[in-house]
């Protein structure tokens, strides 16, 4: 006797809030249409495994979920090989439709999965909800990512209490947050508790990174704040950093990087914070001046804070945007809202070039990202001659002549 007809959950990737709200408000779509819903931990390695953990929702459970952060689905960064395929769960459960929460990379592997299904003679849907703290991905009208404004609105809680430390102690934070290839998490950080100074992949536009500018950069806020009479502050510093540096400079300096499934370097496993903490320190004691500076690694705590109202909303559209699709017999495609609310199917191919999707990154030509940056603390022109107290060429600290922006 055949099963009820079943959809299936899988979150890949690292956390975000707002998971939950999502895997509650498929569920309660679709239980209240007789549906069986179940959730498969530990993302495509589950999916795949020989005995397979199961979580079958009711509402309940859907319904004590939805405003939690985390995940009630046991995430993994898992890519499986074609060799790694089998249908035994879709056809014991009856699946109709595979609901896939990650990024891209396991976006592309559902459609894979169908692609395999249907040689094998079973046909499913799929649908993708694209999730990332980092804003990064290129979503119309510029829409955010679900979790980049819980994400961000935890950072800056977080931030402003570092900051209230700098000024109580009179010492400088030298802090550093996720964001792997863009700086919007760090830029909506540093803006919402008025950092003197961030620094983000997007600033080296008109110039190569290097280690040596970004300690500089920091050091000409310390100076700059010293000539205001001011001896506080916080530097932020986007990780995403790292995967623009020279390689070689940063093996001379003896950073080492494992990697993970998909090739990218596993940055949660450093402190970055620590890192050019290290390397402001140093310098600073060459320069012969004195400022106590501590590292504070802003990372996990960002990915399972509980979501804010506007993810609770966002995330309950796109819940409903899935079946909603999925009831006009749309598939293969990644679930969107655009500004004004409405349900649009995206798909992969909208977004890639030279087959890979082009990260979204912060507009630095924009108005919000030239006054912001402006705002900083940093020496100009005007400041060379106070400069001088400090360093004998002030000129490589200025900000504007370190990124090439004159």
């Amino acid at each position: 006797m055949e099963t009820n007809p079943s959809v299936l959950i899988i979150c890949g990737g690292g956390p975000a809030p707002g998971i939950n709200t999502v895997i509650a408000t498929v569920a309660k779509a679709f239980l209240k249409d007789g549906y069986r819903v179940l959730g498969v931990h530990h993302g495509y390695k589950g999916l795949f495994a020989e005995e397979p953990e199961i979580k079958e929702f009711d509402f309940d459970h859907a319904d004590r979920i939805a405003s939690r952060g985390g995940s009630t689905l046991i995430m993994a960064r898992f890519k499986p090989k074609n060799s790694d395929f089998n249908t035994k769960i879709f056809e014991k459960e009856n699946v109709k439709l595979l609901v896939t929460i990650g990024g891209d990379d396991t976006a592309s592997t559902a459609n894979r999965v169908t692609k395999f299904l249907d040689s094998q003679g079973i046909s499913i849907s799929n649908i993708h909800v694209p999730k990332t703290i980092d804003n990064d991905l290129p979503l119309p009208d510029r829409n955010p990512t679900f979790g980049f404004h819980s994400a961000k609105d935890e950072g800056v809680r977080i931030g402003n209490t570092v900051y209230e430390d700098a000024r109580t102690a009179r010492q400088w934070f030298v802090l550093s947050t996720m964001g792997r290839s863009a700086g919007h998490l760090a830029f909506g950080i540093a803006t919402g508790c008025h950092f003197p100074m961030m620094i983000i992949p997007e600033m080296f536009n008109k110039t190569d990174i290097s280690l040596k500018k970004i300690v500089n950069l920091m050091i000409s806020s310390i100076i700059k704040r010293k000539i205001m009479g001011v001896e506080y502050g916080v530097s932020l510093i986007s990780e995403g950093v790292f995967h623009v540096l020279d390689i070689n400079e940063v093996v001379e300096r003896g950073i080492n990087f494992t990697y993970d499934d998909h090739g990218h370097p596993e940055l949660g496993n450093v402190s970055k914070a620590h890192i050019f903490n290290l390397m402001l320190q140093q310098e600073l004691h060459k320069l012969g001046i004195s400022v106590k500076t501590r590292p504070v690694e802003l990372g996990y705590e960002l990915r399972c804070c509980r979501p804010i109202g506007f993810d609770l909303t966002l995330c309950s559209l796109l819940g409903l945007g899935v079946k909603k699709l999925y009831d006009e017999g749309i598939s293969g495609c990644i679930v969107s809202a655009n500004s004004t609310g409405d349900i649009k199917p995206l798909y992969l191919a909208d977004f890639e070039k030279d087959g890979k999707i082009p990260p979204r990154l912060v507009d630095m030509d924009s108005q919000i990202a030239k006054l912001f940056f402006e705002s900083m603390n940093f020496i100009k022109e005007k400041d060379y001659e106070q400069a001088r107290d400090y360093v004998s060429n002030p000129e490589d600290y200025d900000l504007k002549k370190i990124l090439n922006w004159t």
